[in-house]
């Protein structure tokens, strides 16, 4: 594991993790040269960066034994499936990918099958409120991600001049802030409040504050803030263009098909706290697909699966 600072004892205090420093120049250097004295049984979850392309170009003559693993983030299209990322999951020895939903756009896009396996919440800082949850003046609004433009941040600042008896809370940072704090401004939308980047404490306290997620981006893979907010017990209105198993669609909140019926679902949670109330305590109990313990244990079930077959491979050629 890569080290920055000073480790967490956890993990430093380990026999069976060895801790690499970070350095400030050199870095895919160093990691290529430890890679190759180590010679890995498992490179995963390749990114796009110089040491993948690095390993990529040395796999056929010194990581021949290394099992490729790539797991997707990202819905595949015709944007985001082509370049680095094609080469890494048709050259992969297993794909997966983070929800079933992208799963499947892996096999449209590939003929590869790729597992789903998800992302968690640490539940450390995403946990439901309590019995005596802090309740606003106002219904609470909550956005959370970053602000670019397939996010599409700016109708969650429309949705508020459109709803000033909600309050709405926008955390994040991003390219497109400056166009959101303008609009905001434009519409007169004094019910919004931007928060900034957020550390994932205090991310989870906003959603322990809020009565509802808002999240109107249209190009994502799994998003983790999703997710997050599900440990949360937050009911969340998000789109249904990528199908997010953190959310199912009239039980642990809603998910649209366009602006028009994002508007519609956000105004069903506004007005009835009934079924906010209802939708909170599902998305609690979807939660625990979501749960880290659960997930490692899949990820050390199949590294070490792969690692039985690599073994068996070299054993029956002689490698």
């Amino acid at each position: 594991m890569i080290s920055l600072r000073n480790p967490d004892p956890r993990i430093a205090q380990r026999k069976n993790t060895t801790l690499l420093p970070y350095y400030e120049h050199g870095n895919t250097l160093h990691l290529l040269l430890r890679a190759i004295a180590a010679r890995p049984d498992i490179y995963f979850f390749p990114r796009y960066g110089p040491l993948d392309r690095a390993f990529l170009r040395a796999r056929k003559y010194v990581f021949r034994n290394a099992a490729l693993v790539t797991y997707v983030v990202m819905m595949m299209n015709e944007e985001t499936s082509d370049g680095p990322v094609r080469r890494l999951i048709e050259e992969a020895d297993r794909v997966y990918a983070n929800s079933t939903f992208v799963s499947g756009t892996v096999y449209a896009k590939f003929g590869l099958r790729s597992d789903p396996v998800y992302d968690g919440a640490d539940h450390r800082f995403f946990f439901p409120p309590s019995a005596d949850k802090r309740t606003s003046a106002r219904t609470v609004v909550l956005y959370a991600g970053s602000f670019q433009a397939r996010k599409r941040v700016e109708l969650v600042v429309k949705q508020a001049a459109r709803r000033p008896d909600a309050e709405f809370r926008l955390a994040g940072q991003g390219v497109t802030d400056p166009v959101c704090r303008s609009l905001a401004k434009q519409l007169g939308c004094a019910n919004v409040v931007f928060l900034g980047h957020l550390t994932p404490a205090q991310l989870g306290e906003q959603m322990r504050e809020a009565d509802v997620f808002l999240f109107p981006s249209m190009l994502e893979g799994h998003p983790q803030v999703l997710i997050q907010a599900t440990a949360c017990g937050l009911p969340s209105v998000a789109m249904s263009v990528y199908r997010p198993d953190a959310v199912v669609h009239g039980e642990t909140g809603f998910l649209a098909d366009n602006d028009e019926e994002l508007a519609d679902n956000l105004d069903i949670l506004l007005d009835d706290s009934v079924i906010r109330q209802r939708m909170s305590a599902a998305a609690v109990l979807n939660a625990q697909r979501f749960d880290w313990d659960r997930i490692a244990q899949q990820w050390a079930d199949i590294f070490q699966e792969i690692v039985r077959e690599n073994e068996y491979g070299r054993s029956a050629t002689g490698n």
